[in-house]
């Protein structure tokens, strides 16, 4: 009998343990202070630098059915073309979620543009150097019967910037153990055009001069805190003089 009492407190004793470390270790919603409540359409300028706004060219714009994934995964989005006294045009997208738990996911453009009928040709890593740190992203070329559209994009989980994949992944199991919900973003920067470095160069001076002009606040949420100071001065497609865009 006290044997049976003994073991009967011993597994009451480990459910109690499981049951409150499965509590501990649940994602809890974050609710966001005033202070981090943002508008992407005032946090971005429509103009800075050289560059302006374009209505006249609206980027990739989804399918309804696309269209309805996002709404469920984003609370803001914004979608811009500008253009400089060149004529030069990119194409930029961001994309907001208050909650990048598992079961909503930043929304790739891998997995966007492939939706919509592109044939993705190119996928690699590179790193943006900027004066603010160096910024992972992924570098992407697209196509579309003759549209060619060379990709640059970076995602941010809570506060620092990180590649897709598996360090993503790492990131929101970080977030997950320490038991909060990790907000991310998604922005994107696209020209249409045929030579793909000379893209590149474009894109990546177009990202330099956004995030030049921005608080110091928005800059973190578009690139997050813990980008590396330091950073070189140019990456590998930004060594090369500048390109007119064709």
């Amino acid at each position: 009998m006290n044997r049976r009492f003994a073991i009967s407190l011993i597994l009451g004793a480990a459910m109690a343990g499981t049951s409150a470390l499965t509590g501990a270790l649940t994602p809890k919603a974050r609710v966001p202070q005033a202070h981090e409540q943002f508008s992407l359409e005032q946090m971005i300028p429509t103009r800075f630098g050289e560059w302006r706004l374009d209505p006249g060219v609206v980027p990739l714009t989804p399918d309804p059915e696309q269209q309805s994934m996002l709404e469920k995964i984003y609370d803001q989005t914004l979608s811009r073309t500008y253009i400089n006294p060149q004529g030069q045009r990119v194409m930029l997208s961001i994309a907001y979620g208050g909650d990048q738990s598992k079961s909503l996911q930043l929304h790739l453009p891998e997995v966007c543009y492939v939706a919509q009928g592109f044939a993705m040709l190119k996928e690699s890593e590179d790193a943006l150097a900027t004066s603010f740190g160096e910024v992972p992203v992924k570098r992407l070329v697209a196509r579309l019967h003759e549209r060619n559209e060379p990709i640059t994009y970076w995602i941010t989980i809570g506060d620092k910037a990180t590649k897709s994949g598996i360090q993503q992944k790492l990131r929101r199991l970080a977030y997950g153990l320490s038991g909060e919900v990790p907000d991310g973003m998604l922005v994107r920067v696209s020209t249409i055009q045929v030579d793909e470095r000379a893209a590149y160069r474009v894109q990546d001076r177009f990202v330099t001069d956004m995030l030049a002009v921005l608080a110091p606040r928005d800059r973190a949420r578009l690139v997050g805190a813990g980008t590396a100071p330091g950073a070189a001065q140019g990456s590998a497609h930004n060594a090369a003089p500048g390109a007119k865009q064709g």
